[in-house]
């Protein structure tokens, strides 16, 4: 019996550390990019949506978007490109074009058979931010191919399960429905934050939060409250350590990246929940004028809550839902967490 447990100890021990390894690399990789776009001084290297591929990609010990390695970086790079095309040649209104930007990530999706949602990031960052360099796209290209590779390397050395893809189902008519009314969904915020100049309603991490908490099978689907706690915290993260750390305090960014990172890491353990957006919503901050970040964890509060709102009626139908489980959602995970061991015990 003694030696059953010594085993199971020392499993839990040999798991630990290869989670541990997981953050150094997801780490190195952040780093690696902030320090990079720092040194060379071009922010179109900064690629926020980089960090919840690594999170989804490196950390994550399972499957969190079904996508082949070759279309990963086929739709992240064709993605990136979109973006920067429409902002050089479409003469639509920004509106439209952040439609147009959301819909081909759609149609990529689509035809890729694939869920791999950050993908919409891609393709709307440039159009928010009036991205027109081609060092953009080339700096998704290679980082995506960094990304595939090194997690080719962690399945080989045994610190992370190899990932089987498995494409997603087709269903023509309800596939087009579902992402005709995600298209209108994220068009009538997208209003709302253009013609009001909070244009921080829509930052990208949040449209792919959206499409994820949408998704029927998220794993946050049932936790709108957690998920809305977390994007805020990653805001909030992102723009403390910014402000203070670097507009103050005059620390060069790589290391501001390492205090955000270790912050969410730290807290990511301690919840025992990974939300890859959370990721990029917290580099995102490194890209913004600093006179507009004070702002920027209460629009994302306000467009998180927006969205996380109209996924649950909308899409969840939560009207029909009993009263136990609304009760449920709305109460944070680490308190039923709580709850759960107060009982046993």
């Amino acid at each position: 019996m003694e030696n059953n447990h010594t085993t199971e100890r020392q499993k839990g021990l040999f798991s630990d550390t290869l989670q541990r390894k997981r953050y150094l690399c997801a780490l190195g990789m952040i780093l690696l990019m902030v320090g990079m776009s720092e040194f060379l001084q071009e922010k179109e290297i900064l690629f926020p949506e980089m960090a919840a591929l690594t999170i989804g990609m490196w950390i994550v010990d399972k499957r969190v978007w079904r996508i082949r390695r070759g279309h990963l970086l086929a739709l992240m790079s064709m993605g990136a490109c979109v973006g920067v095309l429409i902002v050089r040649y479409s003469p639509l209104p920004l509106v439209l074009n952040i439609a147009m930007a959301f819909s081909c990530a759609a149609i990529g999706l689509w035809f890729a058979r694939s869920s791999l949602f950050p993908l919409i990031s891609a393709c709307v960052l440039p159009v928010l931010l009036n991205t027109e360099s081609w060092v953009y796209p080339l700096s998704v290209f290679i980082m995506t191919s960094i990304l595939i590779i090194v997690q080719r390397l962690m399945e080989k050395g045994a610190l992370r399960k190899e990932i089987i893809y498995e494409p997603v189902g087709r269903e023509w008519k309800k596939d087009i429905l579902r992402w005709g009314y995600l298209l209108l969904s994220v068009l009538a915020v997208s209003s709302l934050a253009v013609y009001s100049s909070y244009s921080y309603l829509i930052i990208p991490p949040l449209l792919v939060a959206f499409v994820e908490f949408t998704n029927s099978t998220a794993g946050f689907r049932n936790r709108p409250l957690l998920t809305v706690l977390l994007l805020v915290t990653g805001a909030l993260v992102g723009v403390a350590f910014q402000l203070v750390g670097h507009c103050y305090l005059g620390l060069p960014e790589v290391v501001v990246a390492l205090g955000i990172f270790i912050v969410l890491f730290t807290l990511f353990e301690w919840l025992g929940k990974f939300f890859a957006p959370v990721g990029a919503l917290a580099l995102i901050p490194m890209l913004l004028p600093a006179e507009t970040l004070i702002w920027l964890p209460l629009q994302v509060a306000a467009g998180a809550s927006l969205f996380i709102i109209i996924g649950l009626v909308f899409f969840q139908q939560c009207y029909k839902w009993s009263r136990a489980q609304l009760v449920y959602c709305l109460i944070p995970h680490y308190l039923l967490s709580r709850l759960s061991r107060n009982r046993k015990g």
